[in-house]
């Protein structure tokens, strides 16, 4: 059976409003009569249907008006509660109030709170991932008196919903002005060379550091993510006379690589020829200290031998001193005691013969072979025999 269709089997009979003569009239029902139907049967729910004296149905105007403030509260009630559910996101944080006051900070999910007791702070959940950004760009006057305009960029973020919310009024204005002023203080204690060349990252760390500083002192719930400094740069009036600052600071610098690379050349020769002779002089000097030792011992093995036998030692002496004389002389004059004729010796005919037997090429080249240490005794023996013969025959 469908949900208007009387239990009579007459479809036509009778509407969900009650309308029985529906089949006399095809068109949509009367709005009037309609909210006139509602109210009867709220009338009836709510006890305020009676009887008029002619038998008849009459609705009074303040039952009327019951009924309608009844919907209205209703109505004002369902919406209140299903007002009073709330989600918050996995990116947020919802501070909620009672009665004005800070009460709790709730987590992601779905949840409820006392309508007209409880309310969330700003009507909006504060969203704890979003990266917020603020730029600024300022001139300002660096440690050593000259202007620079900087351009720089911070990102950031609400890390505490509590503070964020309730602790400042304006949190973007306080991050405004706390940014700059940090920016003033470092670039104020900065030379204008630091800040455009080599020190920009150093600048960089020191304002984001002073920036977090201000922002937790100031407890705004705010962390700083990334401070960079996008650009650096002197006014318009002085960039020309700036330029040709840069520009002679940079051929400083090439004059300066230049000297540099130079010395890098010359400094490692310089080193190595000192280093030369600084081992020439050790080896000269381990050389003659070894010489004056071994003549040292010489001297003391040569006394030890004199000492045990004198004459013999004088004459070796003697014989080695004529040996190393004639080694190096290629005639010999001798001077006869108490006579006038002087014996003359052709060492370097002797030589010659003594080398007869060399290569011929040799003997071309003028090559004279070196008497042995037994051909100058030999040698030296036959002078003295001739000597002690002419001695004699005088």
């Amino acid at each position: 059976m469908a949900w208007n269709e009387p239990p009579g089997g007459n479809k036509n009979d009778q509407d969900p409003w009650g309308n029985r003569n529906r089949n006399k009239n095809d068109g949509p029902p009367d709005l009037d009569d309609l909210i006139k139907q509602i109210t009867e049967k709220l009338n009836k729910w709510l006890g305020g249907n009676k009887k008029g004296g002619n038998g008849g149905s009459d609705t009074p105007p303040a039952a009327g008006f019951g009924a309608i403030a009844a919907i209205v509260a209703v109505i004002a009630v369902l919406f209140t509660g299903f007002n009073a559910f709330y989600t918050v996101d996995e990116s947020e944080r919802a501070v909620v109030l009672r009665l004005g006051e800070f009460y709790r900070v709730e987590a992601p999910g779905l949840h409820y709170m006392i309508p007209f007791i409880d309310r969330i702070a700003d009507n909006e959940n504060v969203n704890v991932t979003q990266v917020r950004e603020h730029s600024l760009k300022t001139s300002m006057l660096t440690a050593d008196e000259n202007i620079v305009t900087v351009s720089m960029t911070v990102e950031y973020r609400a890390a505490d919903a509590k503070l964020y919310v309730l602790n400042v009024r304006d949190p973007e204005s306080t991050m405004a002005h706390a940014s700059e002023s940090a920016l003033r203080h470092v670039v104020g204690s900065a030379g204008l060379e630091q800040i455009l060349t080599t020190g920009r990252d150093q600048v960089q760390a020191l304002v984001k550091d002073r920036l977090q500083q201000y922002l937790d002192n100031y407890e705004v719930g705010i962390q700083v993510g990334q401070l960079k400094i996008t650009n650096a740069a002197p006014p318009t009036a002085v960039q020309d006379a700036f330029d040709d600052v840069i520009k002679a600071r940079e051929d400083q610098q090439r004059l300066i690589n230049e000297a540099q690379a130079y010395a890098n050349q010359i400094v490692p020769v310089a080193q190595g020829a000192a280093q030369r002779q600084l081992a020439e002089a050790e080896a000269y000097r381990q050389e003659v200290i070894a010489r004056a030792t071994g003549e040292s011992d010489r001297f003391t093995a040569l006394l030890n031998e004199y000492l045990k036998a004198p004459d013999i030692t004088r004459e070796r002496l003697y014989l080695d001193t004529i040996e190393e004389v004639y080694g190096k002389s290629s005639k010999v004059l001798l001077d006869v005691e108490g006579g006038n004729n002087m014996i003359y010796l052709p060492l370097d005919q002797l030589r010659q013969s003594q080398a007869s037997g060399a290569a011929a090429t040799d003997l071309k080249a003028g090559a004279v072979s070196s008497m042995s240490q037994t051909d100058v005794s030999n040698l030296t023996d036959q002078i003295l025999r001739e000597i002690d013969r002419r001695r004699s025959n005088q």
